[in-house]
């Protein structure tokens, strides 16, 4: 009689420690960028502080560059505009910059007064008036953030 022998069957696959980890990278991928990919908010807070630091860093240099002009960032609730007079604040119009505006659902407060608008000269030593020491400005959006000018013109980030 003869016996067959059985062949050995070379079967290719994932060990299940190879499973398991791939669920795993997979589940923390999902848990991590997807919430980021599907959220509803389509601004960050952080983007528009960015945004106004530069503008405002912006606008200060050109007064401290342009001693016999003023300069002024008009906030309000729609946006911002950049506004350059020939001379003092309020005088004479030189030229205005395009609204720059805000995203929906975004509030900029002037912490000052509370209010959201506010018009920022700024002077040839780039001083800012109204003045504000500290957290000048907040942000609302996705999150709440701030922007700081300090009585020396330093304008920065506040956390």
């Amino acid at each position: 009689m003869l016996r067959e022998t059985p062949q050995l069957i070379k079967t290719q696959g994932f060990t299940l420690i190879e499973l398991v980890v791939t669920i795993m990278l997979i589940s923390i991928l999902s848990v991590t960028v997807l919430p980021r990919l599907l959220s509803t908010d389509s601004v960050s807070a952080y983007t528009v502080r960015d945004e106004l630091v530069a503008e405002l860093r912006k606008v200060q240099l050109m007064a401290l560059n342009n001693s016999d002009r003023c300069y002024r960032v008009a906030i309000s609730p729609l946006g911002y505009q950049v506004l350059h007079y020939s001379d003092a604040c309020g005088g004479t119009l030189a030229r205005s910059e395009s609204v720059q505006a805000f995203e929906r659902d975004t509030i900029v407060t002037f912490n000052a007064t509370g209010s959201r608008h506010v018009d920022l000269d700024f002077n040839n030593l780039g001083q800012v008036s109204p003045s504000c020491a500290g957290p000048c400005l907040t942000i609302t959006a996705s999150d709440i953030v701030g922007i700081s000018i300090e009585s020396q013109g330093y304008i920065h980030d506040s956390e």
